[in-house]
């Protein structure tokens, strides 16, 4: 509230015996001034401020310091149960930062506030906060935090000798290793702004190599960031098991001027700058072997050739390309300047000119005087090529001093205490147990993991929840399901909602689900989507076909991984596989799909136990009530190797409605090993035989 009427000297309310009169005409004048300002004054953007509470024996002193043009600030606060005060805020000289005294307060007393400040001309309005006097102390904060013993920071007077041991040391315990695959290491290889010359990277699991500048060209890397096959244990001819590794945000100049990148799911290549050629095939592909499974690759260039090899399929989204080359399955490219035009299936390319919404992950950054940040790039449009192709990233750089650098060892109440006190989460690599949800209730809040950060909910509680509001970012995460049946790992929403997020949406970038493999996890569904207009950029749901523990039937149970039931929301990148039941249900309208990779479960003992009243599940199955979804590039396979007598009734159920449409939709029976009759409906061949051909449907309707 802006007016001064009625506001005392001391800076709170009064109201004065004399003038009842005049003082309920102004708290008229007033609530209509605050419902208005209210109405028009925008949501605050993250970087333009930090806050907090300080106590000093009885009294609490609510302070706010500004980034920008801000030449006045109102606290809108309350204490306990009591009525909400709204006060012009002093500026403090000696402290640099607006402060509101607030007395009386004891041990136990909660404190909630919120700030409306200005920027110049527009008015932002923060979020709430809530302060309990005694309660857990703000947890420490830093623009240059330790990383922990995970994370290997270089810059370029490093000795590429130490830069290339450690990257050895890393890669070299894991191969042909029975246990790396699902076993407790995690590293994240940062490298700051210069040129490194002779960096020969070789990315095993859980590896994430990435530069911390702020656009790409800022970190320039001769030499090869590779994987490959041979080296993974119980898979050595193949490249099928490549999963959970990254390279983001840098430039490299390849050894020989071909860089390979064998991967398959979670696995990501983000804001990368290849001055060269990419290669997505192992160097075996051919005569039966060499086999890949990917793959994702998103605001990035490639100077010269991608050549595809074997990969099954593949998804590019707001890049640019020197051009494309092969294909297997399905292709599927969205906003991508060089990428090829829409064959489907022969070639199997399918391509969108441009991305409808789009919103690039958050990165990490180091700027010019050595202090840490967080870059949250700007929703997107109808995007077409990298985000950073004619100029630097739109966005909202945050300091690092507005997270919490979350360690291995942080309790679920010590990261709520941090959300609570207004803060972003920062997880850094390593395996964190849960007793309790991590609630995201703040709008805008960043939560952002580096070298696959895991994290595990004990005794059946949900991972993590994100309430109905404006611009979460939920990004480069790992939830593994323990060993108690969890109802969801990670939901956005408490329930379905009439409010539109369209013009900020809130986002889940390079998450992945694990359901099995290090431990018997369980869990009903991964993800639910209940908020409306929610981007879902590369995510890998995966019940586990193998794992250091156990798996099979009823060992690593789970229903369903990812259910959708907001309005409007859009997947970019869907991998889902092998859950027991719908692996994604989409009860919302308005949805869309650009790119699904499915295998159904493997592992149905029986047709009867699978699904007593149907044959089989399909992948992905559209609610009988939804009138508007489209799909483009969506494909499931099967292998059903426990009993190979199984069939499937088809991989996609959907309304027969006009504005339901399916495009480049295909099955495929991998070695024949199991049945599915349909594509869509009973639109479709059947997918069977040794041959492991896709039957393809072109449009649907």
């Amino acid at each position: 509230m802006h007016a001064s009427m009625g506001i005392a000297g001391d800076g709170t309310w009064r109201r004065g015996p004399r003038a009842a009169r005049t003082w309920s005409l102004a708290w008229v004048w007033l609530s209509i001034c605050a419902l208005l300002l209210g109405s028009f004054a925008l949501p605050a953007r993250a970087a333009d401020y930090t806050d907090g509470v300080a106590v000093s024996g009885s009294t609490a002193t609510i302070w706010f310091k500004s980034n920008v043009a801000t030449t006045w600030v109102d606290a809108h606060y309350s204490l306990n149960s009591g009525g909400q005060l709204n006060v012009r805020m002093t500026y403090s000289s000696v402290n640099a930062r607006w402060e509101q005294a607030v007395t009386g307060v004891a041990s136990g007393t909660v404190l909630k506030f919120n700030f409306t400040y200005n920027n110049g001309n527009p008015a932002y309005d923060t979020p709430q906060e809530i302060y309990t006097v005694g309660g857990t102390p703000p947890p420490p904060t830093s623009d240059t935090p330790d990383f922990g013993a995970n994370v290997s920071i270089f810059d370029p007077a490093t000795p590429i000798a130490t830069i290339q041991s450690k990257l050895d040391a890393a890669f070299n315990a894991q191969l042909n290793s029975p246990t790396a695959q699902f076993g407790s290491q995690r590293y994240a290889f940062l490298f700051k702004p210069g040129s490194y010359n002779g960096v020969f990277a070789n990315l095993g699991f859980y590896t994430a190599i990435a530069g911390l500048g702020q656009n790409p060209d800022d970190v320039t890397l001769s030499g090869t960031v590779n994987v490959d096959s041979g080296w993974n244990y119980g898979d050595q001819g193949n490249a099928t098991q490549n999963f959970w590794r990254s390279a983001e945000n840098l430039a490299l100049i390849p050894n020989g001027g071909t860089n390979r990148w064998a991967v398959s799911q979670a696995a990501p290549m983000r804001r990368m700058h290849i001055l060269g050629n990419l290669v997505l095939g192992p160097s075996n592909q051919g005569d039966g072997q060499g086999y890949a499974s990917g793959g994702y690759i998103a605001d990035s260039k490639v100077d010269g050739l991608i050549a595809s090899g074997s990969q099954q399929q593949w998804y590019t989204r707001d890049s640019n390309l020197g051009n494309w080359y092969d294909g297997v399955w399905n292709m599927v490219f969205s906003g991508v300047v060089g990428g090829p035009a829409t064959s489907f299936p022969s070639p199997p390319y399918t391509a969108l000119a441009t991305t409808p919404v789009s919103r690039d992950k958050p990165y990490l950054y180091v700027d010019s005087s050595g202090k840490y940040r967080v870059f949250v790039p700007s929703t997107r449009t109808n995007a077409s090529g990298a985000s950073w192709a004619n100029g630097a990233t739109a966005g909202t750089s945050i300091p690092m001093s507005q997270f919490y650098v979350a360690k291995p060892a942080d309790s679920a109440a010590t990261l709520n205490a941090a959300l609570a006190q207004g803060l972003n989460l920062f997880f850094t690599p390593g395996t964190y147990h849960l007793n309790d949800t991590v609630r995201v209730t703040r709008a805008g809040t960043v939560v952002l993991g580096i070298g696959f950060p895991t994290l595990v909910p004990d005794n059946g509680v949900n991972a993590m929840s994100v309430a109905d509001v404006d611009g979460v970012s939920i990004a480069g995460l790992l939830f593994d399901a323990g060993t108690v049946n969890s109802a969801a790992l990670l939901t956005f929403g408490p329930g379905t909602s009439a409010v539109s997020h369209a013009a900020n949406p809130s986002s889940v970038q390079d998450v992945y689900f694990r359901i099995g493999g290090a431990v018997a996890g369980k869990a009903t569904t991964s993800l639910v989507v209940n908020s409306n207009n929610v981007i879902v950029d590369h995510i890998w749901a995966w019940r586990a076909d193998h794992g250091s523990q156990p798996t099979g039937w009823t060992i690593n149970t789970a229903d369903t991984g990812v259910l959708v039931n907001g309005n409007n929301v859009l997947a970019t990148g869907l991998f889902v596989e092998h859950y027991q039941k719908f692996n994604v249900v989409w009860n919302g309208q308005g949805g869309k799909t650009i790119f699904f990779q499915n295998e159904m479960p493997y592992d149905p003992p029986s047709q009867a136990t699978w699904r007593a009243d149907a044959t089989g599940y399909a992948a992905y199955k559209v609610a009988d009530n939804v009138t508007t979804h489209e799909a483009w590039g969506v494909g499931s396979y099967c292998y059903f190797n426990v009993n190979p007598s199984i069939h499937a009734a088809h991989a996609f159920e959907v309304p027969a409605v006009a504005g339901v449409k399916f495009h480049s939709a295909l099955t495929v029976s991998l070695g024949g090993v199991g049945v599915i009759d349909h594509v869509i409906n009973n639109t479709g061949g059947a997918a069977q035989g040794t041959a492991t051909v896709p039957v393809n449907v072109i449009n649907f309707p």
